[in-house]
């Protein structure tokens, strides 16, 4: 890793990474810590797996946590979630009981660690419990929300800001995700990383091999959207969306790519429903990858024509800038962190129902010069917004703020 700057400096730029040492030098020597609840799956996971590493190089002593628990904990910590994203939800007394009681085990385990860091960031949900645990923490809190939580299941929202109401700070992805707490709050909209296996050129053999794996015709047109299954990505929808452009494309293939992450009970439940709306479509291909399939990911998004992310909630998104990052025009789910990314009729297109994603994937079948012209804007938009270094500013820029709070003036 003792490169990887430089590494970003050949694609983003040698003044973007000299920025990023200027920010990190009153950093130098930090202990930082970074807890969430699973290593692999999810957009989390992929931005701390090198973030951290960048951090590390530029000077600052970071460790990056997973809190564990068993299935019930997830169960309910899933349940949180979709009750942040506006569900109606309802979590039995002993859950919550059960929530806590795991977080106590957590915060044991993690003691020494969390009461020795100068900063601590706090993912989701999950782990926000930890702040009332460590009694003799000497270092600043951060709660870091990656979830839509914009018009939240009210119950849930009072029930966990008593967790995270105490921290020193919050981050959001979006300004319309922020609530009402006590602390300042930061808006930070996640990245993707160019230089990762997901998103690194391809060799056309590589390319290639995607159609013999997985039974794609290479003559026929493609439509594809990578996500977990989850409801709020609507797969299901997306087999609607498909079944009507297909009558004005009868040509036209769908794969539904995704896999499943630890932290994520509901997956199986999800993927069976859409395995059930397929049906025996030889044209719909639903495959269940690993965590590890990152190749295979890009791959796929490369030879797609049309990618969708037809969200119904969203917090980012992921891999709508990861499709856009590889010249990809998306059409996307018109809510959450999608807004951020999809500038309507120039970097993709915003749609709220399958037929209104139906009408999209018509007309950029239709109009290939428009399409091509679309996916070149998506990667401009990209590469100037939502790649990891400037993801890693705005970090070390906050983590600069809070540990010169008192000051009116700092000096880099």
């Amino acid at each position: 890793m003792a490169n990887l700057l430089q590494e970003y400096a050949n694609v983003a730029g040698e003044d973007v990474v000299d920025h990023l040492r200027q920010l990190a030098a009153p950093l130098e020597g930090m202990k930082v810590v970074h807890v969430n609840s699973t290593r692999v799956g999810g957009g989390v996971a992929e931005i701390l797996a090198k973030l951290v590493p960048l951090k590390q190089e530029l000077g600052i002593d970071v460790t990056w946590e997973v809190i564990a628990g068993e299935a019930d904990f997830y169960a309910t910590t899933k349940a949180f979630h979709n009750g942040l994203q506006g569900n109606r939800v309802d979590i039995a007394k002993d859950r919550l009981r059960d929530f806590e009681s795991t977080n106590e085990r957590n915060a044991e385990e993690l003691r020494s660690t969390l009461e020795a860091a100068d900063m601590v960031f706090v993912h989701d949900p999950q782990p926000a419990p930890l702040l009332g645990l460590v009694p003799e923490r000497r270092g600043k809190w951060i709660w870091r929300c990656h979830i839509d939580v914009s018009r939240p299941h009210r119950p849930v929202w009072r029930y966990l800001r008593n967790f995270v109401a105490g921290y020193d700070a919050s981050i959001f992805s979006l300004a319309a995700f922020a609530q009402n707490l006590p602390h300042v709050q930061y808006l930070i909209p996640p990245s993707i990383d160019p230089l990762s296996d997901k998103n690194a050129p391809l060799p056309d053999a590589a390319l290639r091999a995607i159609y013999e794996e997985f039974g794609i015709d290479p003559d026929r047109e493609l439509m594809l959207q990578v996500s977990r299954f989850d409801r709020f990505k609507d797969p299901v929808g997306v087999i609607e969306a498909y079944r009507l452009a297909k009558k004005f494309s009868p040509g036209l293939q769908l794969v539904l790519a995704g896999g499943a992450a630890t932290d994520d009970p509901e997956g199986a439940a999800v993927l069976e429903e859409t395995k059930s709306a397929a049906g025996d479509d030889p044209d719909v291909h639903i495959l269940l990858l690993p965590p590890d399939a990152h190749r295979t990911i890009n791959a796929l998004q490369r030879v797609a024509d049309i990618v969708l992310q037809k969200s119904t909630r969203e917090g980012f998104g992921l891999t709508v800038a990861e499709a856009m990052w590889k010249g990809k025009p998306v059409i996307g789910g018109d809510t959450g962190g999608i807004r951020l990314q999809i500038v309507n009729d120039h970097t993709g297109f915003l749609v709220s129902t399958p037929e209104g994603a139906a009408l999209r994937i018509r007309y950029l079948l239709h109009h290939r010069d428009r399409l091509a012209e679309m996916g070149e804007e998506a990667r401009s938009y990209v590469r100037e917004n939502f790649l990891l270094t400037r993801h890693l500013r705005e970090y070390l820029t906050v983590m600069v703020a809070l540990a010169n709070r008192a000051e009116d003036r700092i000096e880099l």
